[in-house]
């Protein structure tokens, strides 16, 4: 791939008219809850009903976040896209507290640097990233995410929105169940 010869696949799985949109930090252990639970919810509500969004935010609390959610959105600019992308959040989530600091400030990945993070999410996700998050405008697609998310108010992770609404009530502690009920209410 030529560095100026790429597309980021959008994020979004499903082709339903109701929009269900999960703003998720990687290494965030609720937004990684919700990270599991999205392909049963898509499963259960039908991929023609519903249409999932995923759309990262980035948080400085969580050291790693900016390395990391440049690495899904590489990934996504790979031959298998948005697959390859979810491939490396699914590697992140497996291993998140490897991605993490000791209250947020210290332990082991104080030593660790951007490419051994890169690495470390190769050899888990067994994707090549290097060359793709190397990609000089790479940084649009980043910055198209924090911009979005600031538009709608979003300041933390997960944050769920539903046709464009935030709902400030919605957890990632609910149940598949509820999530449903409020995107398809019957």
């Amino acid at each position: 791939m030529r560095k100026s010869d790429w597309r980021a696949d959008p994020l979004t799985w499903g082709t339903g008219a109701k929009i269900f949109e999960v703003f998720l930090e990687p290494t965030c252990p609720y937004s990684v809850k919700t990270f599991r639970k999205l392909d049963e919810l898509l499963a259960e509500s039908g991929e023609d009903r519903i249409t999932i969004k995923i759309r990262l935010q980035s948080q400085p609390w969580h050291m790693f976040s900016g390395v990391i959610i440049r690495c899904i959105l590489a990934a996504s600019t790979l031959e298998a896209g948005k697959e390859a992308a979810k491939a490396v959040l699914t590697a992140v989530a497996d291993h998140r507290e490897e991605f993490e600091f000791t209250s947020h400030c210290g332990g082991p990945n104080l030593d660790a640097t951007p490419n051994a993070i890169i690495k470390r999410i190769e050899n888990y996700s067994g994707l090549s990233l290097a060359e793709a998050f190397a990609i000089p405008d790479l940084d649009r697609e980043i910055k198209w995410h924090s911009r979005y998310a600031r538009q709608n108010g979003i300041h933390v992770s997960p944050t769920f929105m539903i046709d464009g609404i935030v709902q400030a009530d919605m957890s990632s502690g609910d149940p598949v169940s509820a999530w449903r009920e409020r995107l398809l209410p019957r």
